[in-house]
């Protein structure tokens, strides 16, 4: 195999599992709550990546109008995670995915944020209206009470 060749493989391959990665950042999952996705926020934060997380989710409402409620979980990005993200960049980057949301008709809800990302944007004086809760358990609670349901559990 010539040089050129095995370079073109390889750079094929990366492409390959650059779509993986990719494709397996952003997973959204339906819930127990009707017409609900979760969409767990897990590992280092960066620009492309929320982007990738907002284009996924917009997407897949787009697809599956049967979808009322996201609930972001951001409860597994810690404070490496996003040490080098800029908090103004991503709390505008959350804003607009908020206000993209709302405007298809879907109620965004957040979930788990880590407390140096709060209060940098608390510090730097952005206003981000967003609907948050601090577990996924609770967001879910909320829905299900306003919904006049309950889980069960058999014990």
């Amino acid at each position: 195999m010539s040089q050129e060749n095995e370079i073109l493989e390889l750079k094929e391959k990366i492409a390959y599992y650059e779509r993986i990665i990719k494709t397996m950042s952003t997973p959204i999952i339906p819930s127990i709550v009707s017409k609900t996705i979760m969409i767990p926020i897990v590992g280092y934060m960066f620009k492309e990546r929320f982007e990738n997380i907002e284009t996924q989710t917009l997407e897949y409402v787009g697809e599956h109008r049967e979808v009322e409620t996201a609930v972001f979980d951001f409860s597994a990005v810690s404070l490496e995670d996003i040490g080098t993200f800029d908090f103004n960049v991503l709390a505008i980057s959350i804003s607009r995915l908020n206000s993209s949301l709302r405007l298809m008709g879907i109620r965004p809800i957040y979930v788990g944020f880590n407390p140096r990302f709060i209060r940098e944007i608390v510090h730097a004086n952005i206003h981000v209206e967003l609907e948050t809760y601090n577990s996924f358990k609770v967001a879910l609670n909320r829905l299900l009470s306003e919904m006049n349901q309950t889980i069960s559990s058999k014990e």
